[in-house]
């Protein structure tokens, strides 16, 4: 299969060709939309690498996007990486919530250009082979309008090669989501593999990502494999990637830009084809102006954001979520009363969808019958606690639940005890006057 490159410039073409060419990719070029269109009818292409504007002195980016969608009408499947100035910049990530594989801002980086390029290229052909005839749907109960067009822009940005950051708090279902995109990726034949950062201590986060040689830390005798490699092929879903270390990042944008990274004690350069979702529940612009999180990784992170809203958005989910997990008990036959359906919609769920989960077992546990308000627990504490920010609601809820101690909280919550110090210090928690005993 060839590089299709697409530009009305001859000397930027060939500039593209020759470098392609150099790394052993072969090519085809085309000056315009026309010559485009016939080169992807051929069969031939894999991957297509695309300017944004052809007229003389144009900036907008109009005939980029109306040469992209005929490209994907002829080839639904075929990926397109977009070449654009800034001034179109908006119009390229648009497009990439449209299904474009990828974009690269000019000036571009050669290196990083042909590590994408080969990377498209190899999904492409993994592609073509053998696959799950439909997706697996991952258990997703979807009622709510709001949740609904998470799911449509989750299916509409599957097919591209991006990296995808999934936003929400705590207990949304953002595993869910990422879960769903993966399934509905070319890449669903292959590991969905998931790392949470925020439940592993920071010295043993990146040995977890890249692996580590034998004696590379204290403790380790023999070789371990990273993620990154046990997700070759597929997708690696990256949840609390707040929590990751500053040279874990540099090591994070390194593996997103050139697919290479390299295991802790080794000085040897190994490369994986892996397609990188993160989650998180922080504001990263935050976390970028304190310092403590790179603006470079963000944006490439950042290519398509998923906003996963808080259960309190979304009532109409409140109540069917209910009866999906009183059915995944398991346990006697029981059904809510209506004085329970109204108690779990007028609750404001600062736990989310996890502690819906939790009150539902709780009351499929204690119910003597036909499940009441009594049941579930929702007393007028929690309600206290739903106020504007909703990690400092669920945080507070988890303690409270635990009894202060931060052990058991931080198991609630799916994080690492250093990871949740981390978080009640950034929200003024009072860390020092928590139970710190397991």
């Amino acid at each position: 299969m060839k590089v299709l490159v697409v530009d009305d410039q001859p000397a930027i073409r060939q500039a593209l060709v020759t470098l392609f060419e150099l790394h052993d990719l072969p090519c085809r070029e085309a000056g315009d939309a026309a010559a485009a269109e016939a080169a992807v009818r051929s069969g031939e292409i894999g991957v297509v690498v695309q300017d944004m504007n052809f007229g003389h002195g144009r900036t907008d980016g109009e005939e980029g996007v109306a040469l992209f969608r005929r490209l994907k009408a002829a080839d639904p499947e075929l990926p397109v990486l977009l070449v654009t100035a800034w001034t179109s910049l908006e119009t390229a990530v648009q497009l990439v919530k449209e299904g474009a594989a990828d974009y690269l801002a000019k000036p571009w980086d050669d290196r990083r250009l042909v590590a994408n390029v080969e990377r498209l290229l190899a999904a492409r052909r993994a592609a073509r082979r053998p696959a799950p005839a439909s997706p697996r749907e991952p258990d997703l109960v979807v009622s709510s309008p709001a949740l609904a067009r998470v799911v449509e822009l989750a299916k509409n940005v599957a097919g591209a090669s991006v990296p995808v950051l999934v936003t929400g708090p705590n207990g949304s279902g953002k595993e869910r989501i990422a879960d769903l995109v993966h399934q509905h990726s070319p890449r669903r034949g292959g590991p969905f593999v998931k790392v949470n950062a925020g439940a592993l201590p920071a010295e043993l986060l990146e040995a977890e990502l890249f692996g580590a040689e034998a004696g590379a830390y204290t403790g380790l005798k023999g070789q371990r494999i990273g993620r990154f490699e046990a997700a070759d092929g597929g997708t690696l879903f990256l949840d609390e990637v707040d929590a990751l270390t500053l040279a874990g990042q540099v090591k994070l944008l390194r593996v997103l830009e050139t697919g290479e990274f390299a295991r802790l004690g080794s000085s040897r350069t190994l490369r994986a084809d892996v397609r990188v979702i993160s989650a998180t529940n922080a504001d990263l612009r935050k976390e970028i102006a304190a310092g403590r999180f790179r603006e470079d990784l963000y944006f490439r992170l950042n290519v398509v954001e998923i906003a996963v809203p808080p259960l309190s958005r979304r009532p109409e989910d409140v109540v069917p979520l209910a009866e999906y997990f009183l059915r995944e008990t398991g346990g006697p036959s029981r059904g809510l009363s209506e004085a329970a359906r109204r108690a779990l919609l007028a609750h404001p769920w600062p736990g989310n969808v996890r502690e819906l989960r939790n009150r539902i077992q709780r009351a499929s546990l204690v119910a003597q019958g036909e499940i009441q308000p009594e049941d579930l627990d929702l007393g007028a504490g929690s309600v206290a606690l739903a106020v504007a920010d909703p990690e400092r609601n669920a945080i507070e809820l988890a303690l409270r639940d635990s009894g202060g101690i931060v052990a058991h909280a931080a198991e609630r919550l799916g994080l690492s005890r250093q990871a949740l110090y981390r978080k009640m210090a950034r929200l003024g928690l009072g860390v020092e006057k928590r139970v710190e005993k397991t």
